[in-house]
């Protein structure tokens, strides 16, 4: 017996003609398999509502503080700005795609921004802890 003979599957398929990888590519495809037949892992089911390209609070917060730096020099432009921005966070809010948290966070920043002069602004803009994640105003017991 020769090892490219293909009886077996001859017999089972009934196509003589079919030899060598034809045959064996053949009879796979009568299993419903593919020239390789498995995988040995299942199929991986998408988790809902873990969406990867959601953004995370540093995104939303760097945002916001390139907007401040580009304006650094003009904080009136800068605010004006931010209150464009907010609008983008209530509709992303609406959305689903900014947790309630997050909101506070971003509207907490935008409230020191907003109603601060050219020098305050610029203390915000160097105040490292402002703008990290988590950044409560002073008020930690929230």
């Amino acid at each position: 017996m020769e090892v490219n003979d293909y009886a077996s599957h001859e017999s089972v398929k009934g196509a003589s003609s079919l030899r060598g990888s034809q045959a064996s590519r053949k009879w796979g495809d009568a299993e419903g398999l593919t020239e390789m037949g498995w995988w040995p892992f299942g199929k991986t089911r998408k988790l809902v509502g873990n969406d990867p390209h959601m953004r995370g609070a540093r995104a939303w917060i760097q945002d916001l503080r390139e907007i401040c730096e580009k304006n650094y020099e003009n904080p009136t432009t800068g605010q004006s700005r931010i209150r464009e921005m907010q609008v983008e966070w209530n509709d992303a809010h609406r959305k689903g795609d900014l947790g309630d948290t997050l909101l506070q966070g971003l509207e907490r920043r935008a409230f020191r921004l907003l109603r601060a002069d050219e020098d305050e602004w610029i203390k915000w803009l160097d105040d490292e802890g402002f703008w990290e994640p988590g950044w409560k105003g002073g008020f930690e017991t929230e």
